[in-house]
């Protein structure tokens, strides 16, 4: 039940909550304490005052003392040391009468004025100390005379044992305690002992205050915390929760993303990720999207040719006619397993970019070992040579990338210039440097160049200015090359030579 509770509750309820419940076991424990402390600071006080009487009831049968008001006087003088530490000791005889009393006599330290001819007492329940020892606790007030109190004690399951009690006047705590007096088995009287016992009361009291002041402070100080903790935190939090269900939902609201953007904390850094993780994400949803609608308007070109010509080849006997529209078929067959194949390897990418990290690399190492593998494949087959200049001569093209990656943009161009070049023609392949440490990597031809004027279209998608080879490319090689250039930081560009002849495609990556 707890736990669904705290489920259904926001994290500052769910705080405030918990410290509630904190706060009611603390101040139960502290109650139970206090409740206690009282008695026990009281019972230490009782058993001094039992011994003290034990002692002098011992005095009194030792010394042989009779129970008049002259022999006590005379005892009280002689054994005042007994009574240091306590505010009044009172005799009474068999019948209840006074016969001794230090208030009335010269004794230092004290002469206590307080009067016992009326004390106000509270009624109590018993709690044994020791065995034939007890103490009082006051719950209700009355008004008892010493006389009803000695005549409740004789009468009482307590006669011949301690009766200890705690009297409350005007700002004073006293702790009394009576016994009567046993002489060879004969009551001869009553014995009363008073201490003021303040000491106890300011104790308590400075424990209840120091409970009070530190339940206001703790509380101050978790209300403080707590707007602190939602201000700072858990609002910002929610307004993070807002805007991914405002994602989620594809709502149109508009989201505070960007003010929790610029803080400059920990929150700030997961909502800067957080929001570009959400626009890559939806970049990719709608890239998904359209390269989708692009390959099937692609597709299906291939296929309104595929049926057209399976339609007339049913119809026609003419060999060279038939020859013809199976090479038509071959043709739309090879286009639709290249853009099914290119579109595969794309999505193939997508998933490894993901996973793949950069690192430090040298692009003169990697341009000379594809230009070497292309070499040793298009030079005996169509006498095409590729050759690599390293312009500065420098050694050293050190960029930040991943190398399989440029590895694929430098064989996709080559690819391109190769398919577009007649046999025995030379390619160029240039790195260099610019004033600002760039690094620019060219790729020349000699093939027909670009018919384009705007020569930025030929790196869209599914793109192709060239009819004859449309079986042989999906038009996506070289919008693979840009995507590869940007997700590298770089700049790709694209012209024909100056005397037209050929084309020339340039990447600038920036320096590590």
């Amino acid at each position: 039940m707890f736990n669904a509770l705290l489920k259904n509750l926001s994290i500052l309820k769910k705080f405030l909550f918990v410290n509630f419940i904190f706060f009611i076991i603390i101040g139960t424990f502290t109650m139970l304490y206090l409740s206690n402390v009282q008695p026990s600071l009281i019972k230490k006080k009782a058993i001094n005052h039992i011994q003290i009487v034990d002692n002098t009831i011992s005095h009194i049968d030792r010394l042989k003392i009779k129970f008049n008001s002259q022999d006590i006087r005379k005892f009280l003088f002689s054994t005042r040391f007994l009574f240091q530490n306590l505010d009044r000791v009172i005799f009474f005889d068999n019948k209840y009468n006074l016969i001794g009393d230090t208030d009335t006599l010269d004794l230092d330290p004290r002469s206590f004025s307080q009067r016992l001819d009326s004390i106000e007492l509270q009624k109590i329940d018993e709690k044994p100390i020791k065995k034939k020892k007890s103490i009082k606790k006051l719950k209700k007030k009355n008004k008892l005379s010493v006389k009803d109190i000695l005549l409740n004690y004789s009468k009482s399951k307590e006669f011949g044992r301690s009766y200890t009690f705690v009297q409350e006047s005007y700002n004073q705590f006293f702790l009394t305690t009576i016994k009567n007096i046993n002489i060879n088995g004969a009551n001869i009287g009553f014995v009363m002992i008073t201490e003021n016992a303040n000491d106890i009361k300011n104790a308590i009291n400075e424990r209840k205050t120091f409970v009070i002041r530190t339940a206001i402070i703790v509380g101050v100080v978790v209300l403080i915390f707590s707007i602190i903790l939602n201000r700072y935190f858990l609002k910002p939090i929610k307004n993070l929760v807002d805007y991914t269900k405002i994602v989620k939902e594809k709502s149109k609201k508009k989201t505070n993303i960007n003010i929790l953007k610029s803080r400059n904390d920990e929150l700030g850094t997961l909502s800067s990720s957080l929001d570009d993780m959400t626009n890559n994400l939806q970049k990719r949803i709608q890239n998904a999207e359209n390269f989708s609608t692009d390959l099937v308007h692609e597709i299906r070109n291939p296929l309104a040719s595929l049926k057209s010509a399976t339609e007339i080849l049913n119809e026609t006997n003419d060999k060279s006619e038939r020859l013809k529209l199976l090479n038509i078929l071959d043709h739309d067959i090879q286009r639709i397993e290249r853009l099914i194949t290119d579109y595969s390897q794309i999505l193939k990418d997508e998933v490894a970019l993901s996973k793949e990290q950069m690192n430090i690399i040298d692009l003169r190492l990697i341009v000379k070992s594809v230009v070497d593998d292309f070499n040793s494949i298009y030079e005996t087959k169509r006498g095409i040579k590729i050759a690599f200049v390293n312009k500065d001569n420098l050694k050293d093209y050190k960029i930040y990338g991943i190398e399989n990656r440029i590895e694929q943009i430098i064989a996709n161009l080559l690819d391109n210039s190769i398919s577009f070049s007649a046999d025995k023609k030379k390619i160029l392949v240039q790195l260099s440097k610019d004033n600002n440490e760039n690094i620019i990597l060219k790729v020349i031809d000699e093939g027909q160049g670009f018919k384009e004027k705007d020569t930025d279209k030929i790196f869209k998608r599914f793109y192709s200015n060239r009819p004859e080879k449309f079986g042989e490319h999906s038009g996506l090689g070289l919008n693979i090359v840009k995507n590869l250039v940007d997700l590298h930081g770089g700049t790709v560009k694209a012209s024909n030579n100056p005397n037209q002849k050929g084309a020339n495609v340039e990447i600038f990556f920036p320096k590590s």
